[in-house]
């Protein structure tokens, strides 16, 4: 879908069904207003240079916040993970060191895959804008991380231009 929407895909494990990587949140910013004017809906944000806000009343794509996403990811349990890692997630023990295609492990309670594993998610929020500045959050663990990297509760942060190859985003629709 990146591909398709930003004609350009900056992923390192370019396969048919991976989810994109290596975009900064930015990148991810950028996405979601493209994909939201190719929808004939009205962009979420405003962009200027490395200053994004929010338009309150569109109705297009974003980035989740922090606690939609952790609600989205727990699906009404209070577990760190939704299952099993390794029934749940692609992580350093089982990702023959790659993405995979997304869908292929199982789903949580509200049918949401990946949610742990393969890539590491941005949020919109800012971590901790007195000690960290701009740094954004991203949420879920990746391909490389350890089993106990891939939790609900488990955020880290980096700056908005920031991008690796276990690193992706997932959209939201505001309505």
């Amino acid at each position: 879908m990146y591909r398709q929407v930003m004609e350009v895909n900056p992923s390192t494990f370019q396969h048919a069904g991976h989810p994109v990587e290596s975009v900064s949140w930015l990148d991810a910013i950028q996405f979601c207003n493209q994909l939201s004017s190719l929808s004939g809906l009205k962009c979420y944000y405003q962009v200027d240079g490395e200053t994004v806000s929010v338009i309150p009343d569109a109705d297009g794509y974003r980035l989740p916040t922090d606690g939609e996403w952790e609600y989205a990811c727990r699906a009404n349990s209070s577990a760190a993970q939704y299952g099993p890692v390794e029934n749940i997630a692609w992580y350093a023990d089982n990702s023959d060191q790659s993405t995979h295609p997304v869908g292929q492990k199982a789903a949580n309670e509200f049918g949401l895959h990946d949610m742990l594993g393969n890539v590491w998610e941005w949020r919109w929020d800012v971590y901790d804008p007195e000690v960290y500045g701009s740094y954004r959050i991203f949420r879920g663990g990746g391909w490389a991380d350890e089993s106990r990297g891939c939790l609900a509760s488990n955020r880290r942060r980096s700056h908005p231009t920031y991008t690796i190859d276990d690193l992706g985003f997932r959209v939201a629709r505001n309505l």
